[in-house]
């Protein structure tokens, strides 16, 4: 009997990833964080062909509470469970994942408006595809230009919805430029 390695390997990753998601949600549950949802290359994965990345991006809104060293309870948390540092990521489940708290208005309120999803049988959230896009406008990096074709070619983007974000984050002329 033949057992095919990309099968293996697919449900080893989806397995760590449902971990790892659980931990997260319990760190929501715990009050260590406020809200969050997935964001860069995985999120892209709930609405086009996956895109390789190295970690797992979580974006999270902390506690008012938490203000010196905001991401320090999470690390220290995590790391009493027994997870590790590993760069800028920790370790969950094997998967490294890398918290990242929103720094400006448009992170906050794609993190206001993300969707529900699955991951399995995990209950997630993830930022929507035109939250996505916006983003990767805002940062500007080539990888980000590549993800906004990709986006725009394959993902069912609500062109209303994204037309409002581009328009309230002073976005549109960068739409254009990298769309046209």
């Amino acid at each position: 009997m033949h057992t095919d390695t990309n099968e293996i390997t697919k449900y080893y990753i989806i397995w760590h990833m449902e971990k790892t998601l659980q931990v997260i949600n319990k760190l929501q549950e715990t009050g260590l964080i406020n809200k969050y949802a997935i964001g860069g290359a995985m999120a892209a994965t709930f609405y086009v062909e996956p895109i390789l990345t190295y970690d797992l991006d979580i974006f999270i809104i902390l506690p008012e509470s938490i203000s010196l060293a905001p991401l320090s309870s999470i690390y220290e948390y995590l790391q009493n469970k027994g997870y590790t540092v590993e760069k800028e990521c920790i370790l969950i489940e094997g998967i490294p994942v890398q918290f990242l708290p929103a720094y400006n208005k448009l992170l906050n309120e794609a993190l206001e408006n993300a969707d529900e999803v699955s991951y399995g049988t995990t209950a997630t959230f993830a930022l929507k595809i035109e939250y996505l896009s916006a983003i990767c406008l805002q940062t500007e990096r080539q990888k980000d230009k590549e993800r906004v074709r990709l986006f725009k070619e394959e993902a069912k983007i609500d062109m209303a919805l994204l037309q409002t974000i581009l328009r309230k984050f002073g976005l549109e002329r960068k739409w254009n430029e990298w769309t046209t």
